[in-house]
């Protein structure tokens, strides 16, 4: 367990100083972006020893298997937990009982259902709204890109904002996968456009949070004004997808 813990914190640090450097190129400073450790698919024992080497923000993708990670190290209190995966609507019970930020509200159906079970839990959740920017079918999320559409975009989240247990505090987004970090830029780009037309049009929201980049290009997501970096694979390794 040391052996893991050690390698995980080698990895840990050197991403932190990765994304520190990429702000300071660009003029930010470095304390404006969190790291996020995506632990999703891997077993407790990875996910103890990324805490144990200084993690304190874990991204998770499915809720069943999250819940078990989170109540097996309750005792990890000072570790935030973010759903950072789709979120089927017969299981967003789970996720304002256990989740300190929901990163993919992707539908009005689902802050629906996210809302109710929040009141439920006698909590108002945070939530960033996932918007998708290459136009994949594949990806979940309101549809942001075609900025001739913005407009529409901005009316159709109204009625997100009346839900009185989410908190909507930003954005998140996943840019169509490309051969180099660089393929993500344009659409790191797009996706600040978006939060600046954002936060124009609806001022009585807060859209301060920026949730972008992965392993593979996540410095470019920084130097792109990304505040919540979210990396799995280059600091706890491959994820294991033999899932009980």
């Amino acid at each position: 367990m040391t052996e893991l813990v050690d390698s995980i914190r080698e990895r840990y640090e050197q991403t932190l100083q990765r994304i520190a450097a990429a702000a300071r190129s660009v003029g930010r400073d470095p304390s404006s972006v969190r790291l996020v450790v995506v632990t999703k698919s891997q077993p407790r024992e990875v996910v103890e020893a990324a805490i144990q080497a200084g993690a304190t923000i874990l991204g998770e993708n499915y809720p069943e298997e999250a819940v078990e990670k989170i109540q097996s190290i309750a005792a990890q209190s000072a570790v935030e937990w973010h759903m950072i995966g789709h979120v089927q609507s017969r299981k967003a019970r789970l996720v304002p009982a256990n989740f300190n930020l929901m990163q993919s509200l992707d539908s009005l159906k689902l802050a629906e259902r996210l809302d109710r079970f929040a009141a439920e839990a006698g909590r108002v959740l945070p939530v960033l709204l996932e918007f998708n920017v290459g136009g994949e079918d594949s990806k979940s999320g309101w549809p942001a890109a075609d900025e001739s559409r913005w407009d529409a975009l901005a009316a159709s989240l109204n009625p997100v904002f009346d839900l009185p247990h989410l908190e909507v505090r930003g954005l998140m987004v996943m840019p169509p996968i490309g051969d180099t970090a660089e393929a993500s830029r344009p659409f790191f780009q797009h996706t600040r456009r978006l939060q600046s037309f954002l936060r124009e049009r609806l001022p009585q929201v807060d859209w301060s949070e920026l949730s972008m980049g992965t392993s593979t290009d996540f410095e470019v997501a920084v130097q792109e004004g990304a505040t919540l970096a979210r990396v799995g694979t280059a600091i706890v390794g491959p994820r294991n997808y033999n899932k009980s």
